[in-house]
């Protein structure tokens, strides 16, 4: 069986390291916000150029922390993509504000720039641009829209560790950026984990006291806060692997141009447009035959995923913000066609061509 992506693979790579700085770490008997954290979070904040970088424990909860800490809440409105993974909007309603979506662009996949005017009112107080499967956002569009209207920006780079757009590395644009450590990211951990890089040192200052019950120290509590903090050994294996992930990257993009030349007459492959730079955290297709795909690649032992079956929009949960099928056409018409192949940086040629002649074959013979 082809898998998405093979984790063992790359443990086996960094195998005598991580024992070596786990038993490092368990022997120091500090494991909670210790000396690994805090030199990750100055690795982070160095390589994205940002005043700092705090560690957190999950992608959601860096999302949820950097809203609350930039003043979203109660009745505030929040301009996001349809497409995208569940936690985004979940973030924007644990502040107590509402969630309200513009379409994607066609090419990229990401919030269309384009539409995100029409959806500001006088309630919205922020914008949240989803760096889908490692393609950056149009940054310096919706930074200026920001401008604008006064608007804070969000990044959720979960997906997009080390992408770039105009130069510039995603999470070193906006007010804050959000990232994902979960085990199957460009810079995954052994269990969940997340951080936000910031360029205001006052935000930072408030987003470490609201990951440790709102605590500015000597157990006294300024405001009511969260338990969200990154693991002294969740941060141990993210050094690791950081100083690895520039060639992790350059991997994956490797292996993302040889799916596009094998695939570019087959089906719809990813787009890179001048002055961006894609890090494939999905390599994603797009085809009307998604379905008959994903069939015949199962039954030739090869792994693939839709990402994401159905719009924020339109899912269940999200009802009583009150849309509904049609509103968002493009969004909707790319949930029917996506199909995420194999993507990881240990993935070898021979299995990209196998895949590759697999999805050829399943398009040529409609089987």
């Amino acid at each position: 069986m082809v898998p998405m992506v093979d984790l063992k693979r790359q443990f086996q790579d960094i195998r005598n390291e991580v024992i070596s700085l786990l038993a490092d770490i368990l022997e120091s008997g500090q494991y909670i916000l210790g000396a690994k954290v805090a030199e990750f979070e100055r690795a982070v904040a160095a390589f994205h150029g940002v005043a700092d970088a705090i560690g957190v424990a999950s992608g959601t909860d860096a999302l949820h922390l950097a809203l609350d800490a930039l003043g979203i809440g109660e009745g505030d409105e929040v301009i996001t993509t349809p497409f995208t993974f569940f936690a985004t909007a979940e973030a924007i309603l644990y502040r107590g504000a509402t969630p309200v979506f513009a379409d994607i662009d066609p090419e990229t996949m990401n919030i269309d720039p384009s539409q995100i005017e029409a959806h500001i009112t006088s309630r919205t107080k922020a914008i949240v641009p989803v760096h889908l499967f490692g393609y950056p956002c149009d940054m310096p569009r919706i930074m200026r829209i920001a401008k604008k209207h006064g608007l804070k920006v969000v990044e959720d780079c979960a997906q997009a560790f080390g992408a770039r757009i105009g130069g510039e590395l995603v999470g070193s644009i906006g007010d804050a950026g959000c990232f994902s450590f979960y085990p199957s990211k460009n810079l995954g951990g052994f269990g969940d984990g997340g951080l936000v890089t910031v360029r205001s040192g006052r935000t930072a200052a408030l987003i470490r006291q609201l990951r440790n019950h709102g605590s500015i120290g000597a157990y006294r509590h300024r405001r009511v806060g969260y338990n969200s903090r990154l693991d002294e050994v969740q941060a141990g294996i993210l050094l690791v692997k950081f100083a690895r992930i520039e060639g992790y990257n350059a991997r994956r993009r490797e292996n993302a141009r040889l799916y596009t030349d094998l695939l570019k007459t087959a089906v719809r492959c990813p787009v890179e447009k001048d002055g961006a730079r894609h890090v494939y955290h999905q390599y994603t297709i797009r085809s009307p035959l998604r379905d008959r795909l994903q069939q015949g690649l199962k039954e030739r032992g090869i792994s693939s995923v839709v990402y994401y079956p159905v719009p924020l929009h339109l899912q269940a949960a999200l009802r009583f913000l009150g849309y509904k099928k049609g509103d968002f056409p493009v969004a909707e018409r790319t949930a029917r066609h996506v199909l995420s192949l194999p993507m990881y940086p240990e993935l070898d040629n021979e299995t990209i061509e196998k895949i590759c002649g697999a999805v050829k074959s399943i398009i040529r013979s409609g089987d």
